[in-house]
């Protein structure tokens, strides 16, 4: 994947790449809920089998920039791992407890947590409007949180547990991105991931075994929904995405992201029957709001 976008540089419109993106990483939540394996399970191969097609390209043509990182840089790519592999984790389990609306927009809080992290880790202080946007996040999450537990209309087995589990998958990928954020400029795109997903694959495989779930003996069907998961929000979605923010801004990447929430939720109604609350819509369009208000501040 990496080398046909390496061809297609010059040719493949930012814009283009970007929405086959978004398409991928919504299909995401829907193959994870179709999956009847654990939830760490299905995580643990989709890292694993997003990883290896990506080892013998990293042998082949990064032999020389892996010998060039220095520990303090594996350090770190190795804590946005373990990052990695605890927001994989909590999501997917989230999405066994609540609505795929609720869980996706969640998630994608991200950003709100990235500047957060920055301005308690780096010293980097948020303007005006970053601080508004995180109010009005915050504000959304409540409402998608409490208001359907106080009329009592839920959509999932205990919207209150996946909804946390999604907000700590959302602050696990913060910590992912502000682990990585400086590495990025000094280590290029294919070392890089090839550790930090060698190290959540590690991580996820302990988190499998600890659990004393089983590795093998899935029907065919869940190992198709396990290479969906690798190939489509993995290789192709979030491929895309790291290559699209070499040719856009950061945070028109950021916003355009929030699409995965609108494109899960309507492909949770049209194959799974799922119909969101009106509180789960109205706080996810506030939620998303805050966002956007936090990405294009930042």
């Amino acid at each position: 994947m990496i080398g046909i976008l390496a061809a297609l540089d010059d040719e493949l419109p930012p814009g283009v790449g970007l929405a086959v993106a978004i398409a991928a990483v919504s299909t995401g939540a829907i193959l994870v809920r179709l999956s009847d394996a654990p939830s760490t399970v299905a995580a643990f191969y989709r890292v694993l089998f997003t990883t290896l097609p990506l080892v013998p390209l990293a042998l082949w043509r990064y032999r020389t920039e892996f010998a060039r990182i220095g520990r303090r840089d594996l350090l770190f790519a190795s804590l946005a791992g373990v990052a990695l592999a605890v927001h994989f984790a909590a999501w997917f389990e989230s999405l066994a407890w609540t609505s795929v609306a609720a869980s996706v927009t969640l998630v994608q809080s991200q950003p709100l947590f990235v500047a957060l992290g920055a301005w308690l880790l780096l010293d980097e202080r948020p303007g005006i409007r970053i601080a508004g946007g995180i109010v009005i996040a915050i504000a959304g999450m409540a409402t998608m949180a409490l208001g359907d537990l106080l009329t009592g209309v839920l959509v999932g087995r205990n919207p209150l547990l996946g909804n946390a589990l999604a907000v700590l998958g959302a602050v696990m990928a913060a910590g992912y991105v502000l682990a990585g954020r400086s590495l990025r400029q000094r280590v290029s795109l294919v070392p890089y991931v090839v550790i930090v997903y060698s190290v959540c694959t590690v991580v996820l495989l302990g988190i499998v075994l600890a659990q004393g779930s089983p590795l093998t003996g899935y029907p065919p069907r869940e190992w198709l929904l396990f290479a969906g998961l690798a190939v489509g929000p993995g290789l192709l979605g979030h491929t895309l995405v790291n290559w699209a923010l070499a040719h856009l801004q950061s945070s028109v990447v950021s916003v355009s992201l929030l699409a995965e929430s609108v494109g899960a939720s309507v492909l949770a109604l049209l194959l799974l029957s799922e119909t969101p609350t009106a509180f789960t819509v109205v706080g996810g369009g506030i939620v998303l709001t805050g966002i956007a208000v936090t990405a294009t501040g930042r």
